[in-house]
């Protein structure tokens, strides 16, 4: 049977290409989890099957999902994921371990001067990259290596990634591995308890009835096959169109929406002046894509609003909220440096949402979820905050 590592086994994965494999018969796959073993312990307490637990605007569907038939975890045994990575027993390594775990500086290559990467060079840490790195450089056999996390060109920056880890490791990685890009989409709230006791399962995962794949199709192995999948030539205007307009929107909504009291997106969108912003904010962004899928954005934007609008998925926007040093470079300033000169008030209204949410949280003593978060609280009282927070994220 052939097999699929995945590092990182969050919700998103569990809503998302755990779903797709369970449809795609014959293949099984093996987890890690890089930091904690509680995923782990909790899915092996039931055989590796959970459900998932889908949720539209007329009401809820339980998919069973036992795909999964292992599980490792790097701070446990760093080795073991490191031969698992070598070994030939997998066909396709893919990744969901949020942007901030790539540990990429401001110009998307590897930042070396990062203290976790730093260490890992040294031998005394383990990042996502170092460990990747290290497996590759021991394959045998071809293998393909799918980032499905929320980066512009996120095949090419791993791949970058992982060379620039290896070359100051001393690493040979072959190459006969390739790093095709993919854009994903599946909207996936935290599990709460309520999602648990209605599926009967206490590793449940909420999600929503829509999902979208669309992979670079460049694979160096056998590729599984995924139902639903969009193979192409190209991902880069598809991945536009998703983080411009969609992830855009998302922040959006997360950082007004925070200031205007609300909780969740369908909370948020409900509100007029918000929901006016929104839209504005996905105009901006479609003026922005390839004509290729300039055409689509009218309906894409619709179809959006509707997903926003489900009342039965509580997508928090404080989850939303979190990295926003990281996300908001790629969801909004890169918009608004393809558009300059031009008319964007929704675009800077987003980033006067995030400077107000981040001043907010430091004002009241809140803990940021945000890898900067010491820089974000210097930067709020620095003598000219507004602009000492906008400077962060300008790069």
């Amino acid at each position: 049977m052939p097999h699929i590592l995945h590092l990182g086994v969050g919700n998103f994965f569990r809503a998302h290409a755990a779903a797709y494999t369970q449809d795609s018969p014959g293949w099984s796959v093996t987890g890690v989890s890089f930091r904690s073993g509680t995923i782990r312990n909790g899915l092996e307490a039931q055989g590796f099957d959970y459900n998932l637990v889908i949720k539209d605007a007329d009401g809820t569907t339980i998919k069973p999902i036992n795909c999964i038939t292992n599980m490792l975890v790097a701070s446990e045994n760093p080795q073991a994921v490191i031969d698992a990575i070598a070994s030939d027993r997998f066909d396709v390594i893919t990744l969901t371990v949020t942007e901030k775990a790539y540990g990429l500086g401001p110009d998307g290559r590897l930042d070396m001067n990062a203290p976790d990467t730093r260490a890992d060079v040294n031998g005394t840490g383990a990042t996502v990259v170092g460990t990747l790195a290290r497996g590759l450089a021991r394959r045998t056999t071809p293998v393909t290596v799918l980032c499905c996390d929320n980066l512009p060109e996120n095949g090419a920056k791993l791949a970058q990634a992982v060379r620039d880890f290896a070359a100051a490791s001393n690493l040979q990685v072959p190459d006969q591995i390739t790093f095709p890009s993919c854009m994903v989409d599946r909207i996936t709230p935290a599990t709460t308890d309520a999602i648990r006791d209605e599926a009967n399962d206490p590793m449940a995962v909420p999600t929503e009835a829509f999902t979208e794949w669309v992979i670079e199709d460049r694979f160096a192995a056998a590729r599984p096959d995924w139902p639903g999948v969009q193979w192409v030539n190209d991902v880069t205007p598809h991945e536009m169109r998703k983080l411009r307009m969609l992830n855009g929107a998302h922040s959006f909504l997360a950082y007004a929406g925070i200031l205007r009291g609300h909780t969740y997106v369908h909370e948020a969108i409900a509100d007029p002046d918000l929901r006016s912003t929104t839209l504005a904010l996905m105009a901006e962004a479609a003026e922005t894509l390839p004509g290729e899928v300039r055409k689509q954005t009218e309906a894409y934007a619709k179809a959006l609003i509707q997903r926003f609008e489900n009342p039965n998925l509580h997508h928090s926007l404080r989850q939303i909220a979190m990295d926003g040093s990281q996300k908001m470079p790629i969801r909004i300033l890169s918009t608004l440096t393809e558009r300059q000169g031009k008319s964007s008030p929704a675009l800077n209204q987003a980033i006067d949402a995030w400077v107000g949410f981040v001043r907010a949280e430091v004002a009241a003593a809140r803990p940021l979820d945000d890898p900067r978060a010491d820089a974000l609280i210097a930067a709020c009282q620095s003598e000219h905050p507004v602009i000492a927070l906008r400077a962060l994220i300008d790069g």
